[in-house]
């Protein structure tokens, strides 16, 4: 038992240091970042690097490995509970991603009202932008704020332009951005009539989409909880040796296998099948 757990403290050093230690070889492409780096990018969390959460998920999955051990010493149910644990940190990333787009959608409307009003009013397009960074809905602020801070400093309205879009990293966002940037470019006589038919349009893309959620909700829940049930009861059991030290043989192997690859299966079908479409960015 000490030798085992020697072992798996050793390789998780030995990971750790590898990572800050062993050079690697970056390829860079022409479709963005990569999707770790998209994640934490969409959660509002440019300022994490892809290494940091991947070290994050190595030590989480360490920790639950040996937590799970040493309850239960058995160590194939140790190791899927290492597994878990170690995505969990991806799985708060993504879900903090999902709550911010959500929250954007939401105010996104009213955003673009405030632009159109402001406008009409006479405003230059730096103006309309850097009032909502003060007045515009609370989520978009801070983004805003920014917005007006770099304008001030720089005075270039494109390369601001091009920093508050990747803040936000929003469809919604992209798509008032490039309008912006072409009515600053070329002249846009006729962008408030274009700002106030798309906060039209998004209010009905919200509405729709609010009435979807809502109604697959219980039943995303419901398969979210079924998918968790059988291993919330495997860990309860570990507190009972006698009960999980069966799953030491091959065929306690065999049939935690099994299990796991069946939650793993019909969770990702079930998210395929409910998984509403999502709008993709343009011109990242």
């Amino acid at each position: 038992m000490g030798a085992l757990i020697g072992l798996v403290l050793g390789l998780g050093l030995a990971l750790v240091w590898a990572a800050f230690t062993i050079p690697r070889t970056t390829v860079r492409t022409t479709k963005g970042p990569a999707r770790i780096d998209q994640w934490l990018i969409s959660a509002g969390m440019s300022s994490v690097t892809s290494r940091s959460l991947v070290f994050l998920c190595v030590v989480m999955g360490i920790a639950g490995l040996l937590f799970v051990q040493v309850i239960s010493r058995t160590f194939p149910v140790a190791l899927v509970f290492g597994v878990m644990s170690a995505y969990l940190p991806i799985a708060v990333v993504r879900g903090r991603a999902r709550k911010r787009r959500k929250e954007f959608a939401e105010v996104w409307p009213e955003a673009v009202d405030h632009l159109a009003s402001a406008v009409r009013a006479g405003m230059s397009l730096p103006e309309a932008l850097a009032q909502l960074g003060s007045r515009g809905p609370e989520a978009l602020q801070p983004a805003f704020a920014r917005f007006a801070l770099d304008y001030q400093v720089t005075g270039r309205f494109g390369e601001s332009l091009e920093r508050l879009k990747a803040e936000l990293a929003d469809p919604v966002g992209d798509r008032v951005v490039e309008a912006l940037r072409i009515a600053r470019e070329v002249g846009g006589g006729e962008l408030g009539r274009l700002l106030r038919s798309l906060s039209g349009h998004l209010r009905d893309d919200a509405r729709t989409r609010s009435e979807l959620e809502a109604r697959q909700a219980w039943t995303v829940n419901g398969a979210k909880l079924a998918v968790a049930a059988p291993w919330l009861v495997l860990l309860i059991l570990c507190f009972q040796p006698e009960v999980i030290q069966r799953y030491r043989s091959p065929v306690g192997m065999l049939v935690l296998a099994i299990g796991a690859f069946c939650c793993v299966f019909a969770y990702w079908l079930m998210m395929r099948i409910g998984r509403l479409p999502l709008e993709r960015r343009i011109l990242e």
